[in-house]
């Protein structure tokens, strides 16, 4: 048994419903919980669709908005609140744009989450269904989300997928 067993993966296509169905989760289990959005508002579309996100999210949400240090997010919530991460894929090309160690963040991420009792439910972008990418920074960033996609699928106590909104239990139970 892992120590991320009681942590929830969610991985799922662009727009496929994985951050509502996230959130959906995370609020049926408590009444309150920590919102980390990783998300950086490079251009017009970006910005609406933070504000979309934002809107979407009630009173029962405390927001950390994080682009970098999410480990240090994940260990300053409050312990017995539940934590959502959206996304680790916006989190990643933040790291690779500002050249960052990725080794070193993942690490210092999955032991942040290790180190964390109350549920941490953790949305990605399975991204392994497309074309190989024509360029190098595009190929980099299709396998370093695979390889930590498959790290924390690894780790985590429930894995979803998500399509069309509905989920499928690919570890665990939806």
């Amino acid at each position: 048994m892992t120590a991320l067993q009681n942590h929830t993966l969610v991985l799922g296509g662009a727009s496929s419903g994985k951050s509502a169905l996230a959130e959906a989760r995370v609020l049926r289990a408590d009444a309150l919980a920590i919102y980390v959005a990783t998300a950086q508002a490079f251009d017009d579309e970006m910005s609406d669709k933070i504000a979309r996100h934002r809107a979407r999210r009630g009173a029962e949400w405390a927001t950390v908005e994080e682009p970098l240090a999410l480990a240090d997010a994940i260990g300053g919530a409050p312990r017995d609140l539940p934590v959502l991460v959206d996304c680790v894929t916006l989190w990643l090309t933040n790291l690779l744009l500002a050249d960052a160690d990725i080794a070193a963040a993942e690490n210092a991420f999955v032991a942040a989450l290790a180190n964390r009792h109350a549920p941490v439910t953790i949305v990605s972008n399975e991204v392994g269904y497309g074309i190989v990418p024509m360029d190098a920074l595009s190929r980099r960033f299709r396998a370093a989300q695979g390889a930590l996609n498959q790290r924390l699928a690894a780790e985590c106590g429930t894995v979803l997928m998500v399509v069309a909104g509905l989920p499928l239990a690919i570890k665990g139970t939806a």
